[in-house]
């Protein structure tokens, strides 16, 4: 006998659980990041907390209005040529190549002192044109991959057989 399910009947999905393994990982993952924030709140914790709090301030308020403008406007952009599929090729290297200049923006902007040679016994030249150089590879890369998509696309429309 077949019952016919109302919606007052339907079960809730179980929760995903995870396997033992997956539970251990993120046991440890958690303790290892309450253990790196013990550690780094242990110095100057109203320092680190306002550095957090102006970083999460600063990524919503400024950047995240700007780097969604700049994304809608390549949309656009790509939208009104009706190649709206290339989006992507243009997304993904800019979002590498925006989270290198946030990762290292010190080194890059040249906003570093003296005292990082003789930290890290490096110098600090040379990172505005190693980054451009990454983002000129970041781009040209996905250049081609969108040129060799489009090559086999249309070598894949000569040979198959118009169909009416």
């Amino acid at each position: 006998m077949n019952r016919v399910r109302t919606s007052r009947s339907r079960s809730l999905p179980r929760p995903v659980i995870g396997s033992p393994f997956q539970i251990l990982l993120l046991g440890c993952s958690f303790a290892l990041a309450g253990y790196a924030g013990v550690r780094l709140l242990a110095g100057d914790w109203l320092g680190v907390a306002l550095w957090f709090v102006g970083a999460a301030l600063l990524h919503d308020l400024v950047l995240l209005p700007l780097y969604a403008m700049a994304d809608r406007a390549v949309v656009r952009g790509l939208g009104a040529l009706r190649h709206r599929e290339w989006v992507p090729y243009v997304r993904v290297p800019a979002a590498f190549s925006g989270l290198l200049l946030l990762v290292w923006f010190p080194l890059i902007g040249g906003r570093v002192d003296a005292s990082y040679a003789g930290v890290t016994g490096l110098s600090a030249d040379g990172f505005p044109a190693r980054w451009l150089l990454i983002t000129a590879v970041l781009f040209g890369g996905s250049a081609l991959l969108l040129a060799v998509r489009l090559l086999l696309r249309s070598a894949t429309k000569r040979r198959s057989p118009d169909v009416h």
